[in-house]
Parts: structure tokens; sequence; C-alpha cells
């Protein structure tokens, strides 16, 4: 089968797949009143997902990102890893989550194929961790990542949203962490969504002045990866971890884009910042969908724009990151 690429010649082999909408934690940049269902939503099945993993590997995708909501919600978060990892095709697997399992789960994770984590951590101040997020949960959580590291993952990445006003005198503290400590530090800019302009007017802190400012102390802009993404990577030779970038208002941020997004309710968004998600849903039944299935990628990459629109403030349906697991 050929490779999903789109009419711009970006090829995609990267695949966020969201197993659920819900959250336990209220962050105050995605859902700030937490989560609230639409009636009583059916989310992806571990056979729906195995068709899902099915079809995009055979069209190039060979790295697959679980998230949610948060994933590890789920009560078969560990079949859900297994029926990924049975895939030849599969290369790496992977999780975002805000970490609040992961102390008693991470070796468990691993050994069903889970090889690489990214938690939220958007302060290392237990107060602001708290004010961010709406849950007390931060010694919880550190001692999680610890767990992930001793479990042999490899590559653990902490995700921090950059706040203005709540988390941006927390560098300092970031950079000492990761002195000595061989994890990813991934700072990411925040985006207007479906909260409104106030909020993002009063907390946006444009990535470009971190990046300055690292520049500025010493650290290299790494050569990007296949794997990179959009992500810009700075590393130091004394420093154990990285620093990662995701500035999704600097120029030409779109361009290197390698990922396409399916909901937990089975719909396909090329684009976090979609106007609307194609439903995959009823190709997912069978295994003799595939054909199909493959076909209707096909016809929907061609669809897929240049760039996001973020710039003029066009966020589309995304009410929150949470929905199509951002």
């Amino acid at each position: 089968m050929s490779q999903l690429q789109d009419s711009f010649g970006r090829k995609f082999h990267y695949l966020r797949m969201s197993v659920t909408d819900v959250c336990n934690f209220k962050c105050s940049y995605c859902l700030p009143d937490g989560y609230h269902p639409d009636g009583k939503p059916k989310f992806l099945s571990l056979n729906e997902i195995e068709n899902l993993v099915s079809a995009f590997s055979q069209v190039g995708t060979q790295k697959i990102r679980i998230t949610g909501g948060e994933p590890t919600l789920r009560k078969d978060f560990t079949d859900i890893i297994r029926v990924v990892a049975d895939n030849p095709r599969i290369h790496t697997i992977a999780t975002t989550t805000n970490g609040y399992r992961l102390e008693k789960h991470a070796k468990e994770w691993f050994d069903a194929g889970l090889r690489r984590i990214n938690v939220s951590v958007d302060s290392l101040d237990p107060k602001m961790f708290y004010q961010i997020t709406g849950e007390n949960k931060f010694d919880e959580v550190m001692r999680g990542i610890d767990a992930a590291l001793s479990a042999g993952f490899e590559r653990v990445k902490i995700n921090a949203v950059l706040l203005k006003g709540l988390n941006d005198k927390d560098l300092p503290r970031f950079l000492h962490w990761i002195k000595n400590t061989p994890i990813d530090l991934r700072f990411i800019e925040l985006m207007e969504t479906g909260l409104g302009r106030e909020y993002f007017e009063a907390h946006h802190l444009a990535g470009a002045d971190i990046k300055a400012q690292l520049l500025a102390d010493g650290w290299q802009l790494d050569t990007p990866s296949a794997d990179d993404g959009p992500a810009q990577n700075f590393s130091r030779s004394d420093y154990q971890g990285r620093i990662g970038l995701i500035m999704p208002y600097a120029t030409n941020f779109c361009a290197s884009c390698n990922r396409l997004r399916v909901s937990a309710k089975g719909k396909l968004h090329l684009c976090l910042f979609t106007e609307s998600g194609v439903d995959l849903r009823d190709l997912l039944q069978h295994s003799s969908q595939q054909a199909e299935l493959i076909e209707r990628l096909h016809g929907q990459l061609a669809q897929k724009k240049a760039t996001h629109y973020l710039h003029q403030g066009i966020t589309g349906v995304t009410q929150h990151l949470a929905s199509i697991g951002g």
C-alpha cells in the first residue's frame, strides 16, 4: 500500500489515537471546569482499535501515540498497548498522560510494549501545579516519572504548557532538574482554543522568547530527526536532558507536519484545529473493510490544508485540547 501523503508532499507516518475524552484533571488551559460527558459516549473498542491500527500500518504509519483525555483511565489501557504492539509494522508506541497512575503501572505498561511516554507537568512548584491542574497530585506524578525512568522506557518526556503569569518563572527550576536527569523537557506554546481570546491574551507567552533565551544561554539547536515533526530540540553537552519547543505560531510550523489524529469516537482529524472530523467508525467493524478504509484515508489526505489558521484566530471546533487528543 502506498504511503499516506498530502498534496503538498508531506508524508504521514505518525498517528495520535485518542481512546477516551475523559480526564480527571481540570487544567486551566484545557478543561477548567472538568470533564462533562455528552450523554453516554461510546469510545473505540479494542476490535475497532485493532482494525484502525492495521489500516494505518499498511499505509506507512510507524509510530502511534495513545492519547485521551487521560488514556490511562481506560480499564483496558494495557490491552490497548498490547493490541498496538502486536502489529509488526508499528515501530514506536507512545502515550501522553497526566501521570497519576504511572507510579503503580509503569513497569506493566512497559512490559506490554509501551516504549515512550510523555507526562504533563506544568510546574515544579506543587502550589502552582495545583493551581494549573486543579489537582493536588504533584508528588504522586513525580514518583510516577521516577518509576518510568526505572522501568526502562526509551524516552521520557515532560510536557509543560507555557503560561504567562503562572509558570513562566519556572524555567530555572526545570533546567536545574534536567541537568542530571535524562529526560526531554518540552515547552508547548499556548494555543488559542475554544476557551476564548481572553484566556489566550492573558496567558500567552511566545515560544520565540524562550528560544532566544536558550540560545543566549548556550543551548544548541539540534538537527531535526524524522520523529521530531514541528518540535525544535535543543541540547547542551553539560546537561543530560534536552529541551524541545513546540511553537505553533512560528513561521512554517506546519511545513514539517507528519501526524494525523483519530478521536476516541473514530473521527479522522487532519489537523488539531480542524473544522470537522471524518467518520471512520463505519469501516472499523470488520477486517474485511480494510481496503475501503484505506481508500477513504487517501481520499481525505488530498483535502489537507497547507497550514492551520491560528494567526487569524480560527480555532476550528476544538473546545479544549482533550477533545481530539491534543
